[in-house]
């Protein structure tokens, strides 16, 4: 595989690149086993133990990308992929800075496309963090203060009882002075991940957060969108419940998961808020509900419709929230 990066970039060519190495592993992998010259690729890969061709040149491509951070700040890769103006030593046409958006897109390499992607947000763990520490923990000290209502499949009218339900929460949250209804929901569309929420109050939209990242999961768009919304709600003045409604309750209950996963920076941050929330006054509480996005529930529609009306075009360098 030496000198793949060749080769194996953003907008390459790859079928006959791949034709060849799916053959040459092949013919290892009926070696290994002593099957038949017909057995079926797939299956004989996997008893072999071989992990196939594209996903193990896409796991090294990823190792690779690492490399360039560790690079001294006068190494010639360093200059070139520098994209900041005001960083750049020596301006020269050949710095991707000084690239237009339409020459970015034309340009094709393992150069440009290293530069792209090392604006993403990569898994961060922090698994020492005293929110995670036993006996301190949300779910130790405050776990009478929040709750999840899920969906039951199982039920035969399980759409009209959510909806039913999720009527009169609103009704509910609307007419209690010290409720905050949160609504969130998240889209990816071109590698572009929007976040948006909207935060009701006595039957009013007061606030919107919207928010962009590249090169980001559904999930951690998801968990973005929640953080932020919570941030907010907790900053309003004499709010002590807080009702969150996602069609991502798995994204919400990694708030809460204290094992190791790579949306932590994003738990502590809501843990952090929920901590304060929580101490201020020991009525303070948050509930998270479900709402299915095949419900077509209102509110949640319109969330959903805002999320997807945004036609955002890569800017370089990417701005990641």
């Amino acid at each position: 595989m030496y000198g793949f990066q060749l080769w194996f970039y953003n907008k390459a060519p790859l079928s006959y690149h791949f034709k060849i190495l799916n053959k040459m592993q092949r013919r290892a992998a009926i070696w290994i086993l002593g099957a038949f010259k017909t057995s079926p690729s797939e299956g004989i890969e996997a008893l072999a133990g071989l992990i196939p061709i594209k996903f193990h040149l896409q796991k090294i491509a990823r190792r690779s990308l690492i490399r360039s951070f560790k690079l001294p700040t006068n190494h010639i890769l360093k200059n070139l992929e520098n994209d900041d103006p005001l960083q750049m030593k020596v301006i020269s046409s050949h710095n991707i800075g000084s690239l237009s958006n339409r020459q970015r897109t034309l340009t094709k390499g393992h150069i440009i496309n290293s530069n792209i992607k090392s604006h993403g947000i990569f898994p961060s763990f922090s698994s020492l963090d005293p929110e995670f520490s036993p006996g301190h923990q949300i779910v130790d000290i405050f776990s009478n203060r929040f709750t999840f209502n899920l969906v039951n499949k199982k039920e035969k009218n399980h759409n009209k009882t959510c909806d039913q339900e999720l009527d009169e929460v609103t009704l509910r949250c609307s007419s209690e002075h010290h409720t905050a209804l949160v609504i969130t929901d998240a889209s990816i569309k071109d590698d572009i991940a929007t976040s948006i929420s909207h935060i009701h109050s006595f039957n009013q939209l007061i606030i919107k957060t919207v928010h962009h990242a590249s090169f980001v999961t559904s999930t951690e768009a998801e968990l973005f969108a929640i953080r932020c919304s919570i941030n907010q709600a907790c900053a309003i003045n004499n709010v002590s419940k807080i009702v969150v409604i996602t069609d991502s309750i798995h994204a919400a209950k990694r708030i809460f998961d204290c094992d190791a996963h790579p949306y932590q920076v994003h738990s502590i941050a809501i843990l952090n808020e929920l901590r304060s929330f929580f101490s201020a006054h020991k009525s303070n509480s948050i509930k998270f509900w479900e709402c299915p996005s095949k419900l077509r529930w209102k509110l949640h529609s319109e969330v959903d419709k805002d999320s997807k009306s945004f036609l955002i075009s890569p800017s370089y360098p990417t701005k990641i929230s």
